[in-house]
């Protein structure tokens, strides 16, 4: 993959990121109960019950993330595994 790519993809995804934490943030709140999230490519509201949905999507964009960012750099990405 060329540089020029992966920044690309980087950038779009901490703007998904970024999205998506504004989003948990404002449910978790308590302030309001539904939130209108537009992701650049598309729009769509979510609530409270979303929030444990949406954390785990934000983790999963942390982990494409760091795999991203380790591609460009060319440093690995290590899993570490328990011992026993």
């Amino acid at each position: 993959m060329d540089a020029t790519f992966l920044k690309e993809r980087i950038t779009a995804t901490k703007d998904q990121i970024t999205a998506l934490e504004d989003a948990a943030l404002s449910l978790s709140s308590g302030a309001i109960t539904s939130y209108t999230l537009d992701t650049g490519q598309s729009r769509q509201v979510v609530t409270r019950s979303s929030i444990n949905i949406i954390n785990k999507v934000i983790d999963s964009l942390y982990n494409r993330l760091a795999t991203l960012e380790a591609r460009l750099t060319g440093n690995g990405t290590v899993i570490g595994r328990p011992a026993w």
